[in-house]
């Protein structure tokens, strides 16, 4: 990991997490000191933000760690004779599906949740391991839970505010529009372009339409605008009415005033009345009516 990478950690975290820890399974070590550890001593993270681990990818992970071996170390705490996995559940797995009895281990001090929350949400986001739903939900809780604002967590994790920000809104959305991002049948920037739209079976309505024509992030913005335009509905028996109403007030108003009058309706509500006159003389005859 370059020392930029580790510089956008955020305070501590470089130094909990060593670079190995960020490295392919199959790259290089980094001569970071750990301990061979037996699988059945470890005990996964509690606070790992990741919920779905792909069978397919971690099959591959294994075959690759029974030619080579664990080549990135995992990181954990000591607890109670037992070893509490901070980073790399992955590894864990691959290498129990491999068959391989022990493990290497840097052990870090991370006695608290909330920082052993940080330290997995950095891991899987530096891998890219989590879909857009777990990394909004890994931000939810060290929110909600543990008092953090967004700023400190997009310092801690090594993001920027407005990336965290955008990922909270994702959890504004309905179960099945968040199940299509973690399916990865919408993209992030499709699910936050839905997320004005109030009516759920209008939100089902549009994801529908977004699947079945492929729309860009661009595409789906303009869909969702013309969705939400405060424009109201009105049905055609409405406006028949409103257009006789109009017609009356208008025939009554000209009678009234012995002159062409014109009502006109604005969509967003309320109207103007224009009244012509022929001249000057016309003009005060007008007003001295109206005035009286």
């Amino acid at each position: 990991m370059s020392s930029a990478t580790r510089r956008g950690l955020g305070r501590g975290l470089a130094s909990l997490i060593p670079d190995s820890a960020f490295d392919a399974e199959e790259g290089n070590q980094s001569g970071t000191p750990f301990r061979m550890v037996p699988i059945d001593e470890i005990v996964p993270n509690p606070e790992q933000p990741r919920r779905t681990f792909d069978r397919e990818a971690l099959q591959d992970l294994a075959s690759s760690l029974k030619r080579h071996g664990v080549l990135s170390p995992l990181v954990a705490r000591k607890h109670e004779g037992r070893y509490i996995l901070i980073a790399g559940e992955r590894r864990l797995r691959a290498a129990g599906l491999a068959g391989l009895h022990e493990v290497p281990v840097v052990v870090r001090d991370a006695e608290a949740p909330a920082e052993q929350l940080e330290l997995a949400l950095v891991e899987n986001l530096q891998r890219a391991d989590l879909d857009p739903i777990e990394s909004a939900l890994g931000y939810e809780r060290l929110v909600q839970e543990y008092g953090y604002t967004q700023e400190e967590v997009a310092t801690r994790v090594g993001k920027n505010r407005a990336t965290v920000a955008n990922a909270l809104r994702l959890l504004k959305l309905p179960e099945f529009v968040q199940q299509a991002v973690r399916d990865g049948r919408l993209s992030a920037g499709h699910a936050r372009a839905l997320v004005p739209v109030e009516d759920v079976e209008q939100l089902r309505e549009l994801v529908a339409r977004i699947l079945a024509q492929h729309l860009s992030v661009r595409a789906t913005e303009r869909l969702v605008a013309t969705a939400t335009r405060k424009d109201p509905v009105v049905s055609q028996g409405e406006a028949r009415r409103r257009e006789r109403t109009y017609d009356y007030a208008t025939r009554l108003l000209s009678e009234a005033l012995r002159t062409s009058v014109q009502i006109r309706p604005l969509k967003k509500g309320g109207g103007r009345i224009v009244i012509d006159y022929a001249g000057a003389e016309d003009l005060e005859r007008l007003i001295t009516q109206l005035r009286d």
